[in-house]
């Protein structure tokens, strides 16, 4: 575990220690003015840093600028290549597009800076339905990073984004350290940083407030690590929605540690479609020393997950959950039900622990309970409540 947690930093170092003798790209010398659209001078100062045969930034210097889709495409010759935002990056009102900023094919990106995305959401969030509705309005997202490797993204905050905040797809190794991710609890779909098809990936000393899942893992992804994040509020920390699709992958090593949860719809959870589109492994995923305050819902594994009736529910899930720990988690519930363990009928989960879990409720609906299906858990240490003292006992399902 120390050795995959020191990779990030010392990529880090190394990426600092390279850069110094860069070339500076100030978008101010391509014609940037602040509250004016800068879509067309980023593009410019974009070209030339990307292209420049040494290491390069391109600053953003503070003050308010108005940006359309940006599109930020490498391969770079510059290598490594530093993206230095301390201004605010202004989105449209309009819900066009996939993305405010979008990076696609950069190795050695650092994208760093006191800046803010400025996503400008609530003017889409009557619109972000998809969750409800088949037919909807894709709405875009305030980062979007496409297969980048070997890359840091540090300082930077993400605010009011119309989707999801930070959306990654087919990256590896990319490091995300003191970010913050800023929405209402009303705002939907606002997943904070939602992962799919990625590996290795670290979300370190973060502070995500949002409408949706502070963090959302997705399918075809390995080795995701998730330390001193805090999430307040939000729906919680979750390996989400597995089996929807026909082209999902196996989820591989997933590790949450030393999070703080606060006022959230859920804590930590796994969650798979029944009657899934296919059939693959969800393994070797990790909740450790976590504390929640006001939490619903706060362990879950739920493979009964069926929002909206958009699924057959009677039919089982075909995602093989394995290796599966719950360790050192306390705080208070806001619902009865702390811990729910509701595995697919046809494959039962295998290999889950839960390990000195401490959760306490004080509502008037009742006292403090587990709820267990088709899972045998080895239970050890403190248990509050009592895990699976009634099994094959379900509850309601998850809507969430």
């Amino acid at each position: 575990m120390m050795g995959l947690a020191l990779l990030p930093f010392l990529l880090l170092l190394s990426l600092a220690s390279t850069i110094q003798g860069q070339s500076i790209f100030d978008v101010t010398t391509y014609g940037a003015k602040p509250n004016t659209d800068i879509t067309q001078a980023l593009a410019n100062a974009w070209t030339e840093a990307c292209a420049s045969t040494t290491p390069s930034t391109l600053l953003i210097p503070k003050g308010v600028y108005q940006l359309s889709q940006s599109n930020l495409k490498g391969p770079c010759k510059s290598v490594p290549i530093q993206v230095q935002v301390e201004g605010t990056l202004q989105a449209p009102i309009h819900t066009k597009g996939d993305g405010l900023v979008l990076f696609t094919y950069i190795d050695q990106l650092i994208l760093s800076g006191s800046g803010v995305f400025d996503g400008q959401g609530k003017s889409g969030w009557e619109k972000n339905n998809c969750h409800k509705n088949k037919i909807c309005t894709k709405l875009p997202m305030n980062l979007k990073f496409s297969f980048v490797t070997n890359s840091i993204v540090k300082d930077i905050t993400s605010l009011d984004s119309k989707n999801f905040h930070i959306n990654l797809l087919g990256c590896k190794n990319v490091t995300f350290q003191h970010v913050t991710i800023n929405a209402p609890d009303e705002s939907p779909n606002t997943d904070g940083i939602h992962i799919s098809s990625s590996e290795e990936i670290y979300i370190l000393d973060s502070k995500i407030a949002t409408g949706d899942d502070c963090v959302s893992v997705g399918d075809s992804n390995k080795q995701v690590t998730i330390t001193n994040v805090t999430c307040e509020p939000g729906h919680g920390i979750s390996i989400r929605s597995l089996g929807k699709y026909t082209k999902e992958k196996d989820v591989v090593g997933v590790t949450v540690k030393a999070c703080k949860i606060f006022n959230t719809t859920n804590g930590v959870r796994i969650k798979t479609w029944p009657d899934s589109a296919v059939a693959f492994m969800a393994s070797d995923m990790h909740f450790e020393d976590i504390e929640m305050e006001n939490v619903s819902n706060p362990i879950i594994i739920d493979q009964e997950y069926c929002p909206w009736n958009q699924c057959n529910r009677k039919v089982p899930s075909k995602i093989k959950i394995s290796n599966v720990s719950f360790k050192n988690i306390r705080g208070t519930s806001a619902t009865p039900v702390a811990v729910k363990l509701v595995c697919s009928k046809s494959i039962p989960c295998e290999g889950v622990e839960v390990i000195d879990i401490n959760l306490t409720y004080s509502g008037n609906r009742g006292p403090i309970v587990s709820e267990c299906a088709n899972v045998m858990p080895t239970i050890t240490g403190l248990q509050n409540p009592q895990i699976c003292a009634k099994p094959d006992t379900i509850g309601a399902p998850s809507t969430d």
